[in-house]
């Protein structure tokens, strides 16, 4: 495995664990500009990440939920 895809891999996972953290209660809408503040990454990375965390795991579901001034994404922890 080469580093890019080690590194790209580990910031997914972050991305994963700081969404499941973030959507305990259920459901949480989220802006990628605000996570990538929070995990020091850009915002089009958070973006690129999303729907990859989306397929990774099963226990949560990551869908774009619309636009305005910045991507708004919906994450939902599965049961």
């Amino acid at each position: 495995m080469s580093e890019t895809s080690v590194t790209a891999d580990s910031r997914r996972e972050r991305l994963e664990r700081y969404l499941r953290e973030r959507a305990t209660d259920g459901e949480q809408y989220v802006k990628s500009k605000f996570i990538a503040d929070d995990l020091e990454m850009s915002a089009s990375e958070v973006g690129a990440l999303l729907p990859e965390v989306d397929e990774a795991t099963e226990t949560l579901t990551v869908e774009k939920w619309g636009y305005s001034s910045a991507t708004t994404w919906r994450v939902v922890a599965d049961d």
